[in-house]
């Protein structure tokens, strides 16, 4: 296969990908509404807190993943992505992050897209927070992004149900 033929194959897996994780959600968004709030100050505040003890330590001290996270990790999986704009989180609606960080990777992929065996180093946090710490931590990471990557984090939500 020629780079370029590569390069738009990869680019319409991607696109298929993409659309397909941002369907998913309505059905989440029916079973429990989940909206962040990053221009909550409290919110933020409390997420900032939570997101330095529990998640800085894969996800890096400013929201900057780790190196080489695209990689598949020999093991199956990647390594922690960024959570700030260079990152793919804001490409996913609310309920998906939600969802991810209440049940970990592998448990969203297993109750959400009929995917069991998938591997992710990503814990789930519902044993550990609420649920309205889990919609802080994520709103913390929101508040992050500029105001053009929020603005596309919204229409995803609206596309997702939201």
């Amino acid at each position: 296969m020629k780079p370029l033929s590569k390069i738009f194959a990869g680019t319409l897996i991607l696109i298929a990908g993409l659309a397909y994780i941002t369907t998913i959600p309505k059905t989440l968004q029916a079973q429990n509404p989940i909206a962040l709030e990053p221009d909550n100050p409290e919110a933020v505040l409390i997420g900032s807190k939570i997101y330095k003890t529990a998640c800085a330590s894969c996800h890096g001290a400013n929201l900057e993943g780790e190196l080489n996270w695209r990689q598949p990790l020999p093991g199956g999986g990647f390594r922690a992505p960024p959570h700030d704009q260079t990152g793919h989180t804001w490409h996913h609606p609310d309920a998906n992050l939600f969802y991810v960080t209440k049940l970990g990777r592998e448990g969203f992929m297993a109750t959400y897209m009929n995917q069991p065996g998938f591997k992710s180093n990503m814990v789930g946090f519902g044993d550990t927070y609420s649920d309205e710490e889990i919609i802080a931590v994520l709103s913390y990471i929101k508040s992050t992004w500029p105001a053009r990557i929020r603005a596309q984090h919204d229409q995803i939500n609206k596309r997702s149900g939201r």
